[in-house]
């Protein structure tokens, strides 16, 4: 006879979890003019978030994308969102830097003149 190793287990706890909502509500329009729905997935870099991110449908996901690229091409919003990265160039390019001259190499030989 097989002895349980349940036996030695701890029960499985019923462990209660809040559903999530999903993001897009029935009756939101996904459209290209709706920004407050759109900008809710693009990262802050100005990417479309991912499907698993979003927890969108195949579906849905799809027809995102298509509005976030038709609002890109209108300019409605930016292809990419690099304001940070600006920022850090500008404080580098503020500095002065040492303005070298340029001095002339010695080949390391030395050259011996003749005694006369």
């Amino acid at each position: 006879m097989k002895k349980s190793t349940r036996l030695f287990l701890k029960p499985k706890s019923k462990r209660s979890f809040r559903r999530r909502l999903p993001p897009i509500q029935p009756g939101d329009r996904i459209d290209y003019k709706n920004m407050s729905l759109i900008t809710r997935f693009i990262s802050e870099q100005g990417k479309i978030l991912s499907r698993r991110v979003n927890r969108l449908t195949l579906k849905q996901q799809r027809l995102i994308t298509i509005a976030i690229k038709q609002a890109r091409i209108l300019s409605l919003l930016p292809f990419l969102n690099n304001e940070k990265r600006f920022e850090k160039k500008r404080e580098s390019t503020t500095r002065t830097t040492r303005l070298k001259t340029k001095t002339p190499r010695t080949t390391g030989l030395k050259i011996k003149k003749k005694k006369q």
